[in-house]
């Protein structure tokens, strides 16, 4: 009996990934900004390999569409990006196929992609919530739909999720930088009242009580969501220049701000680390790659993407309807942005 062809195969042949791979063959390949010549390119190879999901049509015998929706901020994040590459790998193992929409943290955008999944008729959901997601998402769990949180979550909501302890994290990285001397320890977070980020806040504050460094709320610095990158860089640039005497490192909350905060201290000549240490939240291949390498607070994101899909299967194959609180630990990473 032929081999069926799965999305990894189509991946191999054209080199790309399956995240790319799904995007392309779910018809969202312009709304993700994959190039017309990669979408030729795997729309002609799945058709060469005789690429036959029909999960749609088998749905209308079965009740199951082998489907899987994926809500995440943005899939060119570096944490959402591997995260959904994994999702997408542990789902093509168990005949899955996975759909991916970027709410952007557009509390309009994400209720609309999240009704667009449902009528769809998704078997279970993936989500990184936004705060307005949450009607619908108390309707889904009403209605005993397969769903499982990442990343964050609400408090009152009886649902399963994967996350990872924001605040020791935020502890770690703060007491890291306290253990190398530094004293004058500013923050730059996203203006946002989401779970992780007011964690990660906390966490931070916690450092310093607990290396006995005084609070200062004039060196944090709180960036809305939503502005574009070249105003985030400009917010971090006027924020250093005016502290520049008041701060000898800085603690950025996710890896784009981190980029953004790269950028701004190279614009206004200061080096890393000997003008200024920096630690970040979150991984990325420019802080692993670049000179000098920049310490992180590394995220599990293989055992979070795993873990979510983990307790998805079990919920769409109602082997289980135990409610799962996943927590998981972080790791700091050290390398030469902090002296």
């Amino acid at each position: 009996m032929t081999k069926k062809v799965s999305l990894k195969d189509i991946a191999a042949k054209a080199g790309v990934s399956l995240t790319t791979v799904s995007i392309v063959l779910n018809g969202r390949a312009k709304d993700m900004k994959i190039s017309e010549a990669m979408t030729r390119k795997i729309l002609a190879l799945g058709k060469k390999m005789n690429y036959r999901p029909n999960h749609f049509a088998k749905g209308l015998r079965t009740g199951k569409t082998n489907t899987i929706g994926l809500i995440v901020d943005d899939i060119a994040n570096y944490f959402f990006g591997h995260l959904a590459n994994t999702v997408e790998e542990e789902a093509d193992k168990l005949g899955y196929t996975v759909m991916f929409c970027s709410s952007e943290n557009n509390e309009g955008k994400s209720r609309h992609i999240l009704n667009m999944l449902v009528d769809k008729q998704m078997d279970g959901y993936i989500i990184a919530p936004t705060k307005a997601m949450l009607p619908e998402l108390q309707k889904l769990i009403k209605e005993k739909k397969p769903a499982v949180l990442i990343d964050r979550y609400y408090e009152l909501l009886d649902s399963s999720y994967v996350t990872i302890d924001n605040i020791n994290g935020s502890l770690e990285a703060v007491n890291y930088l306290a253990k190398m001397g530094h004293r004058r320890i500013a923050l730059v977070t996203n203006l946002t009242d989401q779970l992780q980020m007011t964690q990660r806040l906390e966490g931070y504050q916690q450092g310093l009580k607990k290396s006995k460094i005084q609070l200062d709320q004039e060196i944090i610095k709180k960036i809305p969501f939503g502005l574009s990158d070249e105003n985030v860089v400009k917010e971090i640039k006027e924020f250093i220049k005016l502290n520049e005497n008041k701060i000898d490192s800085i603690f950025f909350t996710s890896n784009n701000l981190g980029v953004a905060g790269l950028e701004a201290l190279r614009s206004i000549g200061k080096k890393i680390p000997d003008d200024i240490s920096v630690i970040c939240f979150d991984d990325n291949d420019l802080f692993r790659l670049g000179m000098p390498g920049i310490s992180v607070v590394s995220q599990p994101i293989k055992d979070i993407a795993k873990k979510a899909v983990e307790i998805l299967i079990q919920q769409i194959n109602q082997r289980s309807t135990t409610i799962e609180h996943i927590v998981l630990n972080t790791a700091l990473i050290e390398r030469e942005s902090v002296k």
